[in-house]
């Protein structure tokens, strides 16, 4: 019987053409694979196209509409469509899809510049209280509670109705005032568990101070359940404002907001129903596509359901 030859197995490295290790294997961050996930996401994609249709017309308005959306003629009042205009005429004879163009800049810009700044304060605040903990964590929480007391809507009509004036900006600054608390205790909870993990221990034993430590290791590790929070929380200060307009205690005339178009369509739907679908459309579809746009970015940096 003939002897078998025994082969000598080549190594990987003696082939030139054979790539590294590393080359082969591409450590990816989670920033990294969540980039991939939501571009294979169609709902990530659709909202995020719809965010910036949206974003381009609250920034240049004058592409899309070339009516002042203030002008208005008294004769024409709840017209439906006519030649240049889709959407018809308003009660004032305003034209209603000028006026729904429009609109869309006072309520992101409503909703951009309050989530800005409760993420920030709320980043802050939490941030710092779950890193030093102690005095500084209970009086944080403590004032937390507080305001986490507050429904938002009713400590709108309360504020908001003895404001004298009630701009963009009052607006603004009441819903940071009363939204940082939700952000300020995800933050806290997230820097807590990343404050624990091994390569903060050792950053510590290595001399790394407070700050570096803040800064280059936790904060880094920690921002993702924030940007979810406050990408979903974007809508819904969007759907708050136009509530607080509809009301009458939040933007007021000649500011041009959806809510409060839907305030003064409200009483006609009957007779002009067109001067109430068109604005509540333009809301409904911005809430959704911000909604949207945070259960995506949830999905993608939830590692558990990778």
């Amino acid at each position: 019987m003939e002897a078998q030859s025994l082969i000598k197995p080549e190594r990987l490295q003696d082939h030139p053409e054979a790539p590294a290790a590393d080359e082969r294997v591409e450590a990816r961050s989670l920033w990294q694979d969540a980039w991939r996930d939501l571009r294979r996401n169609p709902i990530f994609i659709i909202s995020g196209l719809l965010i910036v249709f949206l974003i381009v017309m609250a920034v240049w308005p004058g592409l899309f509409a070339s009516t002042d959306p203030l002008k208005c003629d008294l004769s024409k009042s709840q017209q439906g469509v006519s030649s240049g205009h889709p959407f018809g005429y308003d009660n004032q004879g305003c034209d209603v899809y000028a006026r729904t163009v429009y609109g869309a800049r006072a309520s992101i810009t409503v909703g951009v510049c309050a989530t800005a700044g409760a993420a920030l304060v709320g980043t802050v605040m939490g941030g710092l209280a779950g890193f030093f903990g102690g005095w500084f964590d209970s009086v944080v929480s403590r004032i937390a509670d507080i305001f986490f007391g507050i429904p938002i809507l009713l400590g709108g009509l309360v504020f908001l109705s003895v404001v004298p004036s009630q701009s963009i900006w009052i607006v603004v600054a009441f819903i940071v005032v009363l939204g940082w608390p939700q952000i300020a205790r995800i933050s806290r909870g997230s820097v807590i568990t990343v404050k624990q993990q091994d390569y903060v221990t050792a950053a510590e034993a290595l001399g790394a101070g407070s700050s570096r430590l803040m800064v280059r290791h936790i904060l880094p590790n920690a921002v993702a359940p924030i940007i979810v929070v406050a990408t979903i929380a974007l809508g819904t200060y969007i759907a708050l404002e136009a509530t607080l307009s509809f009301l009458g205690v939040g933007l007021k005339p000649p500011t041009v907001s959806w809510g409060i178009d839907i305030s003064s369509a409200s009483d006609s739907f009957r007779n002009a129903p067109h001067m109430l679908l068109y604005p509540a459309g333009a809301l409904s579809i911005t809430v959704l596509a911000f909604i949207m746009l945070g259960d995506a970015v949830r999905d993608a940096l939830d590692p558990k359901l990778r």
